[in-house]
C-alpha cells in the first residue's frame, strides 16, 4: 500500500515510518496522528498494523506518539454530547488494563464518585462521570461486572446522557463507541500483549472528559501519558502504578502518582498506611470470577468494611482530587467513607441500572 497520502497536507510513507520504528526511532507526532488515521480509515492492512503495534511496543510509547495517535482516536469516536451543569464536573476514571486483576475497582470508585456530596465549601456541587471500559482477557472488566450487576452496557448515547442526568454516572462501552477499531482487532488479538490501543482508551473518552484518573500498566507510562494528557489540554488529571504493579491506587504498596494541572506535571507517592487503611496483598483482593467482582462491588457499597472497601476508598479519593473537590487523599478518604456509608453509593448504583434500561420516550 506504500504512501498515503490523507489530505494535501500530510503525506505519510507507511514503509518509511516501519523502518524508524525498527531502528529504535519514535515516531513524530503528526506521523503518528497520520499512521493512526490511516489505520481507522481502514488504510492499512493487517500485516501492517501487526508490525506497527509490535515495533511500537518494542519501547513504551512516548508522549508525541501517544498525543498524535489519540487525536486520530478522537477523530473516529462516537460522542456523547451533554451539557454539563453549572458547578458541576465530568470525570472519568478508566484505566490502561493490562497489569494484573484484582476487581473492579476503577468501575466501582467512578459510582462512590457519582454518589458523593462535595464538602459544603467546594465551588463544585456535582460529579459527573461518564465511566469508559471494556471486556477484560480476564472475563471480568468493567462492562462484564456492570451488567451482571444489571446496567444495561449496550445502552445508546442517547440513553448515556439520560444516565448522566438521572444518576450522575453512564458507562460508555469501548466497543461501541470507536467502530473504527474493527481494523486493529485481529493483530491485536493474534499479538495478545497489551499495545498502545490500552494507553489510547483512557486518552479517548467518549463525552470528552477533561478530568481524569488513569492506572497504567506499565511504569515507563507514568510521565509519557501526563505529558500526553497536558499536551491535550486535560483540566486536572492523574496517572498512577504501584510499586507493585497494578494500575491502581492501591493498598497493597505504595503508589506512583503523576498530577497533570494546567499544563504542568507534579509527581508524589502515596503510601495507603499513611491514610489509616489496611494493608494486604493482591491476592487478598482478587476476584475468583465476574460474579464474585459484582458480589465485591454490592457488599462494599453495603457497607462492609473489608480490604476490599479500602481498595475503593482510595481509588474514589483519588477522584475526587481530580474533580477538584477536595486537595488532598486524606481528604478523599474521608469522603468516600461517608459517602459509602450514607447508601448514596448504592442508591446511584441503582439509579444507573434503571435509567440504562428505561426505554427512551
Amino acid at each position: 500500500m506504500g504512501r498515503l497520502r490523507l489530505d494535501v497536507n500530510t503525506p505519510i510513507d507507511i514503509p518509511d515510518a516501519l523502518r524508524s520504528l525498527q531502528s529504535g526511532q519514535p515516531l513524530a507526532e503528526p506521523v503518528a496522528e497520520s499512521l493512526f488515521l490511516a489505520l481507522l480509515n481502514g488504510q492499512l492492512d493487517e500485516p501492517q498494523i501487526g508490525a506497527l503495534l509490535a515495533l511500537i511496543q518494542t519501547h513504551a510509547p512516548d508522549a508525541g506518539e501517544l498525543t498524535g495517535a489519540a487525536r486520530a482516536m478522537r477523530a473516529h469516536v462516537t460522542r456523547v454530547d451533554y451539557d454539563i451543569p453549572q458547578h458541576a464536573v465530568l470525570i472519568d476514571t478508566c484505566g490502561t488494563g493490562g497489569a494484573p486483576k484484582t476487581f473492579n475497582v476503577s468501575t466501582g470508585a467512578a459510582i462512590i464518585a457519582a454518589a458523593a456530596l462535595p464538602p459544603k465549601d467546594s465551588p463544585i456541587r456535582n460529579i459527573l462521570v461518564a465511566k469508559h471500559g471494556n471486556r477484560s482477557r480476564t472475563g471480568r472488566g468493567s462492562a462484564e461486572v456492570l451488567a451482571a450487576l444489571g446496567v444495561n452496557i449496550d445502552a445508546p448515547p442517547e440513553t448515556q446522557r439520560r444516565c448522566l442526568a438521572a444518576a450522575g454516572v453512564c458507562f460508555c462501552f469501548a466497543v461501541n463507541h470507536h467502530p473504527a477499531m474493527r481494523y486493529a482487532m485481529g493483530p491485536r488479538r493474534s499479538l495478545a500483549v497489551p499495545t498502545i490501543f490500552n494507553a489510547l482508551g483512557p486518552l479517548t473518552n467518549p463525552a470528552g472528559a477533561s478530568r481524569q484518573l488513569i492506572g497504567v500498566y506499565d511504569n515507563a507510562l507514568v510521565e509519557p501519558m501526563a505529558q500526553t494528557l497536558a499536551a491535550l489540554g486535560a483540566t486536572n488529571a492523574m496517572v498512577v502504578h504501584s510499586h507493585d504493579g497494578l494500575d491502581e491506587l492501591t493498598i497493597t504498596a505504595p503508589t506512583r502518582v503523576m498530577h497533570v494541572r494546567g499544563g504542568q506535571l507534579h509527581e508524589e507517592t502515596v503510601d495507603p498506611r499513611s491514610l489509616g487503611l489496611r494493608s494486604c496483598t493482591i491476592e487478598d483482593l482478587q476476584a475468583r470470577d465476574v460474579q464474585h467482582a459484582a458480589d465485591i462491588l454490592r457488599a462494599a457499597f453495603e457497607g462492609e468494611d473489608t480490604e476490599h472497601a479500602d481498595m475503593l476508598t482510595i481509588t474514589a479519593a483519588g477522584a475526587f482530587i481530580v474533580a477538584d473537590v477536595c486537595r488532598s487523599f486524606e481528604a478523599g478518604v474521608k469522603i468516600a467513607r461517608e459517602t459509602i456509608r450514607s447508601g448514596r453509593a448504592m442508591h446511584t448504583l441503582n439509579a444507573l441500572i434503571q435509567s440504562s434500561s428505561a426505554e427512551s420516550t
